[in-house]
C-alpha cells in the first residue's frame, strides 16, 4: 500500500448488485417486460425482456473474480498469451463488502479511502438491453434506484455516494426521476454515454429538446457522470461482421481496438458541437471508466474544426472542455499526457475496485503520477472529487 499523507476520494468504486436490485421495487405489471430470474439447468440466469441476458457472464456474482486480477492483462502485459478467461484465475465466493455498505466502510478504512462514488456493475448494460421499450427502461431504473437508496444510500455517512441511474429516453419521466433523486440528497447521477435512443429517431443529449432536464441539473449544481457500459455501439460493430451483442470480457481484437474510445469521443464531441455548455454554464460532468487516450484525439479534432469554423462554437471548445469535464483515466493510460491537456485539477482517481480489470489496491494509482507535484497528486487522488461531491446551485 502506497503511503500518502491524506485519505483518498476514489471516483470509481462498484457494488455487485443484489439479485433483487431490479425486482424488489418493480411494478408487477412490468416484470415480464423488464427483469426476472430463471433456473436453466444448473445456472440461474437473468432474463431481460424475456431473453437471457449475457452482458455479465454470471449476474448472480457468486462466485466472482478477485479485485485487480486482470491488471497486467489490461496493461498489455501477457507474454504467455493467456486467454482472458485464463487470466482471471480462480474465482472466489462473493465477499460481504461487495453488497453490505457498513462492511464496505470498514474495508474503505483499510484501503485509506475516506469517500468514494459507487456505480452499478450489471446496471450499466441494461438500458441498451431494454432500449426498444422506453416504458420498460424507466420502470426498470426507477425500481433500481429505489433499491440503491435502500441498500447503499445516495450520500451514506458522507462517505459512500451511490449514483442513481437516470435515463431521458422519456424526457419528462427522466425529469421526474432526477427531481426524486435530488430530494433524496443525490450528489452524482450516472447516465449512459451515448445518443438518446428512440425508435422514432435518436438524437444528441445536447439537443435543445432536453434543455428542461439540463436546466434542473445546471440550477441544482449536481455532477453528471458518464460511466462506461453498453453504449449501443454493438450495432456499429455488427456492420463489420463482428456481432451486435456486447458481453463483458468477451472482446474480439477489432472490438478492443475500435470500440474502446468511440462512446466518450462521440458523446463529448456532441455536447460541445451542440453547445450545451453555452446554454448551461454551471454543468459539471465526469467521464469515468472510459479511459483517456481518446482525449488527445478529440482535442486535435476540436482544434482543427474550431480553426476552420470558429463561428460554430461560442468559444474555443478545448477551453469549454477544460472548464466543464473531469476525466478518470485508466491507470494504463498516459496520465502525464492527460495532465498536459486538461490540467491536474480536472483529473480523478478511479480504481474500479473491486472489479477484475481495476486496481487491487486503490492507493497504487499514485505510482502512475510521475511528474506530478505533491499538490497535483492530492488534487487527483482526493481534492477534485471532493469538490464535485458538493452541490453548487445557482
Amino acid at each position: 500500500m502506497a503511503q500518502l499523507p491524506f485519505l483518498l476520494f476514489d471516483a470509481d468504486n462498484h457494488y455487485y448488485e443484489a439479485e433483487d436490485a431490479f425486482t424488489r421495487h418493480m411494478d408487477p405489471r412490468m416484470k415480464r417486460r423488464c427483469m426476472s430470474w430463471a433456473q436453466l439447468g444448473k445456472r440461474k440466469e437473468l432474463l431481460v425482456a424475456g431473453k437471457v441476458n449475457r452482458f455479465i457472464p454470471n449476474p448472480t456474482f457468486d462466485p466472482v473474480a478477485r479485485p485487480g486480477c486482470l491488471d497486467d492483462y489490461y496493461r498489455g502485459i501477457n507474454p504467455e498469451g493467456k486467454s482472458i478467461k485464463d487470466a482471471f484465475g480462480a474465482l472466489e465466493p462473493i465477499r460481504p463488502e461487495y453488497r453490505d455498505r457498513d462492511v464496505r466502510l470498514k474495508v474503505m478504512d483499510e484501503q485509506r479511502i475516506e469517500k468514494a462514488i459507487y456505480f452499478p456493475t450489471l446496471g450499466v448494460g441494461m438500458e441498451e438491453a431494454l432500449k426498444n421499450d422506453t416504458e420498460a427502461v424507466h420502470a426498470a431504473f426507477e425500481a433500481f434506484n429505489r433499491w440503491l437508496l435502500d441498500d447503499w444510500g445516495f450520500a451514506y455517512k458522507e462517505r459512500i455516494y451511490a449514483a442513481p441511474y437516470i435515463s431521458i429516453m422519456d424526457r419528462d419521466r427522466g425529469i421526474q426521476e432526477l427531481e426524486w433523486a435530488l430530494s433524496n440528497d443525490a450528489r452524482f447521477i450516472v447516465m449512459r454515454p451515448s445518443f438518446i435512443y428512440n425508435k422514432a429517431g435518436s438524437r444528441s443529449p445536447a439537443d435543445p429538446y432536453f434543455d428542461p432536464f439540463w436546466k434542473i441539473v445546471n440550477d441544482e449544481g449536481i455532477t453528471v457522470v458518464y460511466h462506461g457500459g453498453d453504449s449501443g455501439y454493438g450495432d456499429y460493430m455488427a456492420d463489420w461482421g463482428e456481432g451486435g451483442s456486447i458481453e463483458s470480457f468477451s472482446m474480439s481484437p477489432m472490438k478492443a481496438i475500435a470500440m474502446s474510445h468511440k462512446a466518450p469521443f462521440d458523446l463529448v464531441a456532441a455536447l460541445l458541437s451542440h453547445r450545451l455548455f453555452e446554454r448551461f454554464p454551471n454543468l459539471r460532468m465526469a467521464s469515468i471508466e472510459m479511459g483517456a487516450f481518446w482525449v488527445q484525439w478529440l482535442f486535435q479534432s476540436l482544434e482543427r474544426t474550431y480553426g476552420q469554423s470558429p463561428k460554430s462554437f461560442f468559444e474555443d471548445p478545448c477551453e469549454t472542455f477544460r472548464r466543464h469535464i473531469w476525466i478518470s483515466p485508466f491507470h494504463e493510460d498516459s496520465v502525464l499526457g492527460l495532465k498536459n491537456l486538461i490540467g491536474a485539477d480536472r483529473m480523478l482517481l478511479g480504481s474500479d475496485w473491486p472489479h477484475a480489470e481495476g486496481l487491487p489496491d486503490p492507493t497504487e494509482f499514485v505510482h502512475e503520477l510521475g511528474g506530478f507535484s505533491e499538490r497535483e497528486v492530492r488534487q487527483v487522488m482526493r481534492d477534485n472529487a471532493v469538490g464535485l461531491s458538493v452541490r453548487r446551485p445557482v
